[in-house]
């Protein structure tokens, strides 16, 4: 069989993938300084779980956030945030702290890393413990555009009393237009599911018989540092 003689156009392209693939030592020479990361669009917090020491007892500090904010008004909560450009999350968790709290960074201790909590809804959130000064927080005057009010929870509450815990299922919510067919699952396909552990903690203040309810992601990390401690 007489073979086709090449086209000028061919050689071209040939030539032009040759150019565009790496060689090896230029795939090493790309990786060598790679940090990992997750694959897909992350957002990344950090937060402190703030120890106040009263008359020789520790305490909790919570924040309930203001009405104003525009995700989870009202709602209770560490001091944090979202973690900026070139920062670590160590450092979010101070500087955050002091901007909500208004507070000078002296009287705020980083004791040191607690585990952190990787979400189904693609984000990340670190977790510090630190100890506040009793009495730079008593002459503090909280960010009213980020916090409603201050409490705190006795630490033997928490090592005295076990949250309420629920599990919710996830599951995908498969588009309408997904090419089952070109997956050959034109009966449908298994997709992997999970659950979601919500604890809830629910305290009353002996004083004033006021009950705050702490729940979620600040009760998953409450409870995972009781854990840690005990």
């Amino acid at each position: 069989m007489k073979q086709k003689p090449e086209r000028p156009d061919d050689r071209d392209a040939a030539a032009k993938r040759a150019l565009s693939s790496p060689s090896l030592a230029q795939i090493r020479e790309s990786l060598c300084d790679l940090t990992p990361k997750p694959i897909g669009k992350y957002r990344y917090y950090s937060v402190l779980i703030p120890l106040v020491e009263r008359d020789g007892e520790l305490n909790i500090l919570y924040e309930v956030r203001s009405d104003n904010l525009r995700h989870q008004p009202g709602e209770i909560g560490f001091p944090g945030g979202k973690i900026e450009a070139g920062e670590t999350p160590r450092d979010c968790a101070a500087r955050e702290t002091c901007e909500e709290l208004c507070i000078r960074p002296n009287a705020v201790e980083l004791i040191g890393p607690l585990n952190y909590i990787v979400t189904y809804s693609d984000f990340t959130m670190y977790a510090f413990l630190g100890r506040i000064e009793a009495d730079a927080l008593s002459r503090a005057k909280p960010n009213p555009q980020e916090v409603k009010r201050l409490f705190e929870v006795p630490l033997r509450f928490f090592l005295e009393n076990e949250p309420d815990v629920y599990i919710n299922e996830l599951r995908p919510s498969i588009a309408k237009d997904f090419p089952l067919d070109k997956i050959h699952f034109k009966e449908g396909y298994s997709w992997r599911t999970g659950e979601a552990t919500v604890p809830i903690y629910t305290y009353r203040d002996a004083i004033t018989g006021e009950e705050f309810v702490i729940w979620g992601l600040t009760a998953r990390l409450t409870q995972d540092f009781i854990q840690l401690i005990r």
